[in-house]
């Protein structure tokens, strides 16, 4: 059986970062484990690999990452807690997060990049293809965009990125990709990639998101490459040498659906609500209680005050685009 038919079933999430950009939260808490509504950001990541068919997770961690190893594990104490409460509601939740997947963990040790951290699931991955989830991007599950990547690879071998158009001034802060059509519509294939563009040198208007699916070819190309930007070895430097016949095709899944970008204090802030407002049990209160604090702000502060975009929201219009 070649490579490119091999069944995908292992994912790695890179989960070793700091998180200075929410300090002094994450001065003693992952930020992987903050609140999304009433959900650890890492848990919607690791439901959706799950939904993909990907139940065997490496979660490459380090220090002071322990509460992710709690998180998924069981908590004997407090399930017992609940049992005797007959609080089975509360109890399902506690336990829904420790039978999710098969996950394995590992320290990257010194933080040298997503390409290092990549490199440091080679011994658990081995020779297949797997995928690779950041968690600062949460992918809702009604845009199944890892099951069409791995669908992807499958077909064409090689790797496969998720790309998605961004304003141009935005380019500069993800990977660039230089693409050219292929003969299905969301499927390109990636002829260059650039990590953060200066302004004006951008290939193109499209982003490289935290989704990737990758031909284990990737580790032996990390291995021999050097630090690029920040002095980190940046994953994007290795798949433009994928890209440009080291190890086989790279193709771009075009992805225009519901992203939410938990990565700084305002996108997070947004994700919440949005994800708040479409929810069955808070929604209908949440939204009433924002649109009249939305009025307040326009009748006090002026209607400059709001951003027009965010009305379809307020009145629960499910074509809301949620990447502003």
């Amino acid at each position: 059986m070649s490579r490119s038919r091999i069944r995908i079933r292992k994912a790695v999430i890179p989960a070793a970062g700091l998180g200075t950009r929410f300090l002094p939260a994450t001065k003693a808490t992952p930020k992987e484990m903050l609140p999304v509504v009433d959900k650890p950001a890492i848990q919607y990541v690791v439901e959706e690999a799950c939904a993909a068919g990907l139940g065997d997770i490496l979660m490459v961690t380090g220090r002071n990452k322990r509460p992710l190893e709690d998180h998924f594990d069981r908590n004997f104490e407090l399930e017992a807690v609940l049992s005797r409460k007959r609080d089975d509601k509360r109890l399902a939740q506690v336990r829904e997060s420790s039978g999710l997947a098969d996950i394995h963990y590992v320290r990257q040790g010194d933080p040298r990049g997503l390409g290092h951290a990549v490199l440091c699931a080679a011994p658990h991955v081995g020779d297949e293809p797997f995928a690779v989830l950041l968690g600062d991007d949460l992918i809702d599950p009604r845009d199944p965009l890892l099951a069409r990547m791995t669908q992807v690879q499958e077909r064409f071998g090689g790797s496969v990125v998720a790309l998605m158009e961004v304003p141009a001034a935005q380019i500069g802060q993800y990977g660039c990709a230089a693409v050219r059509a292929t003969g299905e519509g969301d499927v390109v294939r990636v002829t260059d990639l650039v990590e953060k563009p200066a302004p004006g040198t951008a290939p193109s208007n499209l982003a490289v998101i935290g989704r990737y699916v990758l031909e284990p070819a990737v580790f032996d190309v990390l291995r021999r490459t050097e630090p690029g930007l920040g002095g980190e070895v940046q994953l994007t430097d290795a798949l433009r040498e994928l890209a440009r016949g080291a190890g086989g095709p790279v193709h771009g899944v075009l992805f225009s659906g519901r992203r939410y970008d938990t990565g700084d204090r305002a996108d997070y802030l947004r994700a919440i609500v949005r994800l708040a407002c479409e929810r069955e049990d808070l929604g209908p209160d949440f939204r009433a209680w924002l649109l009249g604090y939305a009025d307040h702000e326009l009748r006090t502060m002026g209607p400059d005050s709001v951003s027009s975009s965010d009305w379809p929201l307020l009145r629960n219009d499910s074509a809301v685009s949620t990447n502003s």
